[in-house]
Parts: structure tokens; sequence; C-alpha cells
């Protein structure tokens, strides 16, 4: 039996939730922005939050107004988040209503999680893996409850999305490596206007029987009671067993999809009597009156929520909107690594290739910070990373630290926004540039916005490293470019070095920034192999040598009296331009200036400028496809900013617009720029 007074308590919070539905209809007109209640769904959310502790971690989905309620936080805060108003704590006005973030000691924490249905499911179950690691092997950094009481995460989300193949993903991986993580799935027959029988061919509980190691349970979530039962006994398992677990509760719909997407739209008179029939709150006061609860105390509780809610609700409105001043703030936090440090090239190092820098690299830092971790395909101990840019890892640091994911490129990428939560720092993997596009809703949906729509509270710290480009025959899937597609994502950093000193230099700084950065890392350099890239391999530098992001480098000089006669040009480009560019300038009598941008975003605008509005004659070279590229729009910024000292129009030379890398090396090599293609564009320019 459950003590009367956790089913008062719970009848509070459903009265404060149908006082908060009922104010926000009559109020459309303030009640502007797209929202949606939890109005049949209160009493499974609340029998979830109900179990939850300060150690544990949860992430609501957009209709889980009552399972936040429940979680401590008033109708004032959510109404704040609802009107998108400045003192909103969750997101400063940034953010849909319902979609919370929390970092405190009072209450579990909530990472931000997106509107994308099912996308908060990979981060979330990031959580969990991280806290099975620390769990395992770095208790100290765990955050534990009253007498050392483990944490579990919490993870909520409609039926409907769990058709969502990034959802099979995080199961996938939840119950391989048997995380700590409960799926709670509130299944109201609906996705937005399509039904379950439409749309599915089975429900949550169903689909989850195909995931070996999943636990699962079935219950009415209109029934507090019964709701209450067993989400107790889910956590208490999870909490003790370390297991997964999915709960399927069906739950009547009894609002409207989404304030703009109106239930008279698409459901008919007939539905909406039959899931009147199942209100949690007709049946819980039901029960209370069942049990003795005098009618008059329950009118009273109905007073004060509705009196609560008035309340609330005019401070919500009276308060002030965010101050526009401020819609730049939270982009990134800021980084401790703001200038170059440590020895670039100490006497008597020996030379190393890139992919040897980059290894370099990361064993050094994993050797100093235990919370760093690696993963991703094949990088594990057996192969070490396909260009084996991971070799020896796996051996010298084991296979908790270093170790191989499935064809997962959502899960690797996402999963990092859960493990950066807990105090991780993962580093991972994509195997090729052309494989990152399955990742690439977690990286903008998730990785990217975070910081900024948590006002600062969860930056994700991770490294995403991108083996890129062209050379030998690499073929349609082998040897894309892809820093355009990354470079249109905000929020993120992206680093594309040219040898093996910037390389080690770019991913300690890397690490050491508390904001997502991609390393991309040019095949055709990585062993120097390629005829005229031998300049990639450089001598080591030393242990603490660091290189920060935003400053470009000038590679090859031109003569002061080619620049003083006006016969001079400066050529733009980063990562393999480099080498073709250094190789064109043999061709002319020092006119040509390389400047190797080495980070893309952020851009050394200060030096191009410079350099530009120096010699009056630009080039910008890329490797990638040339219409609509990142190189293009950099020409653009340069011709705007240097308008007035440009002797010629800046030009751009890249790959040909063609969908693919072709496979025969000839035409891998007529689709490429290449030195002679350089030096034919310099010679015009320097014509003109």
């Amino acid at each position: 039996m459950i003590d009367t007074n956790i089913l008062l308590r719970a009848y509070r919070f459903m009265s404060q939730v149908k006082a908060m539905a009922e104010t926000y209809e009559a109020n459309r007109s303030v009640c502007k922005y797209v929202h949606s209640t939890s109005r049949g769904h209160e009493a499974i959310q609340l029998a979830a939050a109900f179990q939850l502790q300060p150690q544990d971690f949860v992430s609501p989905y957009y209709r889980d107004e009552s399972m936040i309620l429940g979680l401590g936080f008033t109708p004032y805060h959510q109404m704040l988040q609802l009107l998108a108003k400045g003192d909103d704590i969750f997101t400063g006005g940034r953010e849909y209503y319902s979609h919370p973030n929390y970092r405190g000691n009072d209450k579990p924490t909530m990472i931000h999680q997106s509107s994308a249905t099912g996308m908060q499911v990979i981060p979330t179950t990031g959580i969990a893996q991280g806290i099975q690691y620390l769990e395992r092997y770095n208790a100290s950094l765990l955050k534990k409850g009253i007498n050392g009481v483990l944490p579990v995460t919490l993870c909520s989300l409609g039926d409907a999305s769990v058709t969502e193949g990034e959802v099979s993903e995080a199961f996938q991986f939840a119950v391989l490596k048997q995380l700590p993580v409960i799926y709670l799935v509130q299944d109201n027959n609906w996705g937005i206007s399509v039904t379950a029988q439409e749309a599915r061919s089975m429900n949550a509980f169903e689909f989850a029987a195909g995931f070996k190691g999943m636990n699962r349970v079935q219950v009415d979530g209109s029934d507090f009671e019964a709701s209450y039962s067993v989400m107790k006994e889910v956590v208490d398992f999870v909490r003790r067993e370390r297991k997964p677990y999915l709960v399927h509760a069906q739950v009547p719909l009894l609002g409207h999809h989404t304030s703009g997407v109106r239930r008279e739209f698409y459901r008919t008179d007939e539905d909406w009597a039959r899931h009147q029939e199942h209100d949690p709150n007709s049946k819980l006061r039901k029960k209370l009156v069942e049990k003795g609860v005098l009618e008059n105390e329950l009118l009273h509780i109905e007073k004060e929520a509705a009196e609560l809610v008035a309340g609330d609700f005019a401070k919500a409105v009276a308060s002030p909107d965010p101050d526009p001043a401020t819609v730049e703030d939270h982009i990134f936090v800021a980084t401790p690594i703001t200038e170059e440090k440590g020895e670039r090239s100490p006497a008597g190092a020996d030379k190393v290739i890139m992919v040897d820098a980059a290894l370099f690299a990361i064993r050094e830092i994993m050797e100093q910070h235990p919370e760093a971790v690696l993963y991703g395909q094949d990088v594990g101990k057996r192969l070490g990373g396909v260009f084996r840019e991971a070799a020896t890892l796996g051996d010298m640091f084991g296979e908790h630290r270093v170790f191989n994911t499935a064809i997962q490129e959502a899960y690797v990428v996402g999963s990092t926004v859960g493990m950066s939560a807990v105090g991780l720092r993962p580093i991972v993997e994509v195997q090729f540039a052309d494989y990152i596009y399955p990742g690439f809703n977690q990286l903008v949906t998730e990785v990217s916005k975070s910081c900024y729509l948590t006002c600062g509270k969860f930056p994700v710290s991770m490294i995403l490293r991108v083996p890129i480009g062209a050379y030998g025959g690499g073929g349609p899937y082998h040897s894309g470019s892809v820093e355009t597609t990354l470079l249109s994502i905000k929020g993120i950093k992206v680093a594309y070095p040219s040898n093996a000193a910037d390389m080690k230099g770019l991913m300690k700084a890397a690490y050491y920034d508390p904001n997502p950065v991609v390393m991309l890392e040019h095949k055709g350099l990585y062993w120097s192999k390629v005829p005229g890239t031998e300049d990639a391999k450089t001598t080591e530098p030393s242990k603490d040598y660091i290189l920060p992001f935003g400053k470009a480098n000038i590679v090859t000089q031109a003569s002061a009296k080619a620049i003083e006669n006006g016969e001079s040009c400066v050529v733009i480009t980063y990562g393999m331009g480099v080498y073709w560019a250094k190789a064109a300038t043999k061709n002319f009598s020092q006119q040509i200036e390389v400047v190797d941008l080495r980070t893309l975003y952020p851009l050394d605008e200060a030096l191009v400028f410079e350099r530009v509005k120096l010699h009056g004659k630009c080039l910008v070279v890329t490797e990638e496809q040339q219409n609509n590229s990142f190189a293009e729009a950099l020409a653009g910024r340069i011709s705007k900013n240097c308008f007035q000292s440009l002797d010629a129009p800046v030009e751009v030379l890249g790959a040909l617009n063609l969908p693919a890398v072709p496979m025969n090396m000839g035409l891998e090599q007529a689709m490429l720029p290449n030195a002679d293609k350089v030096s034919a564009r310099l010679k015009q320019l320097l014509v003109s």
C-alpha cells in the first residue's frame, strides 16, 4: 500500500498541472510560443520523479512538465520558459517549454535535450556509459547519494520516437554494456496526427524484446498507484543491479499535441471521449475519496493549486524579456589555451609523421588525465585504427579506456554529450569524413547547441577525429571533404593541421578546450607518402607544446622587393593545399606567400586580412568542390574587408564540382587541384 501522503502530494501536482493547462489555453495570445502540456501523462511522470535522488540524471522530453514539477521545480520556473523570459533558469529564454537543464546538488542533473524526438536517448545513454566508467575505474569523480547510494539515469520519450534509428543505437549500446539506464516510454497512441496503428508494427515493450539483456515492464500510466509501484521497483532494481530497463506506460492524451497542432485538427469526438475515461487526475481523486480523504480537503488542494498557478502566471507574464545584448552569450565557454607554449622543435628530437604526432599527443594526454577515454570503430588494441592512428593505445591504457564501438556514428558522436556531463573527456573517431553524416544529427542537434541553450552549464568537452581527403584512388566513400558542411554548424570548433607539429599542438589545445572540437586529419599527409608532402613530417614538439586555435601560420614568404613592386600574391589555404601551394612557389621568383590557416573555426581573420592588404592579390586554395564552399565564403569576406587594397578580384581554386571523388586515379587527379593548377592560376593573377 502506498502512503496516503504520497498520493496527496501527487494530487497537488496534478491539480497544478490541470490549472496550468487551463491557464495556458485561456491565455493563448500571451502563451504565444509553441508548447505541449502533460495532461494525461501526469501519473507516470510524477511516479518517476518521486523515485529520483539528487545524484541521479534525468532527461525529460517535451511533454514532461509534471515530471519537472515532481523534481522540485515550481510552475513559475516552467512558465518563465513557456514565455521565453530572461529569468528562465533553464535557458534564459532560448528554448521551448519543458526543455529544462539543471546542474545542482539538490535535484537530479538534467543535461540539455532537444525537441528532435528520440534524439535525447543517445546523449542520455552516454551519461549512463560515463557513470558505469566512473563507478568501475574512477569512483572519486562519481556523484553519489547519502550512504553512497549510486546514481541512475532516466530517459523519457514518447512511443512514436522509438521508431527512430538513433533510439535503436542507444538501446544496442545499453544492453551490450549493461548500463544503469531506465527508458521511460510514454505511449499515448499518437505521433502528432499519426496513430500507432499507422506507423508502428509493435509498441516499445514489444520492440525492446529484440534487445537481449533489456529488462522491461508495462504499466497503466494513468494509474498513479500502479505507476508508483512499478517505477519504485524499476529504479530500485537499476540502482542495485546496474542493468538497463524499459518501462512502457500506456497513457491518454488529454490535451493538444501542441498549442499549434490542436486536437480538433485530427482527433474525433469518440477518440477524445475514450481518452478522457482514463484521466489520471480523476482516477487519483476517486482513489483518495475511497481512502477516506474528505471532499473539503480535495477542494482545498484544488483551490490552492489554482491560486498558486494564477499567481505564478501573473508574475511570469510581468517578468522581463531577455536583454537582446545577451543573444551572443554562451556560444562557447572560454578556453584556457590562448597562447603558444612549449618547445615546437626541441634540440635533438626525432622527426615524426603526422599520424604519430597525433598518437603521441593522445598518449601524453591519457597518461596525464585519467578522465580521457578514446573510442570509435576499430580503434581498440586489436587494430588501433584503420590508419593505425591509435596503435598501441589499447595495450597501453586498457580496453576500458580505448575501445571499439559498433558501426554507430550517431552514438559515437552523441554519447560524448553524456560522457562530458559526468566529467569525462571523450576523444572519439569516425573512420572517414564520408562516414560522418550519420553522426551529423547528434553533432548539430545535441553537441553544438548544448552550451548555448544551457547558458553555459553544459558545454560538451569532446574531440571528434575525422580522417579526411583524397589521394591514391580512395574512391567515392573514402575521399570526401566535409569542412564546409561542418563549418555551417555553429557551436563547434574545427581544426585542420597540415604537419606533425601543428597536429600535436592543436590536439593538445583541443583536449583542454572545454568546447566540442572536430579535428580534420588529411589521410594523404599522415605518412608523408604523397610526393611533395615530406614537410608534413616535423621534429616532434615537447610534451608541453600547445598551439592555440585561431592562429594561422605564414609558411612561405615573398621577397620585400616583389611586394614593393606589386609583383606578389598571397595564397590562403590549409591541409593538402599547403603543399600544392608550396610546390607552386618554386615556379616564381619569391613572389608567393603561403598562409596555412591551421584552424578553420576560429579563423585567424586578422592575419589573413593583413597579408592580403600587403600583397593586393589573393588566391584561396581548397581541396573541396569549389562552388558554395568555405573557400568561396572566405574569399567573399576577404573581398569585403580588403576591397580598397585589392589589385585584382580574390580568386578561388578548388576541386571540380562533382558529386563524388572518382575511384580511378587519373579521374581523381583530374578532379583535384594540384601544384600545376595552382601555378597556372597564380600566373593569371600576377599579370592581371
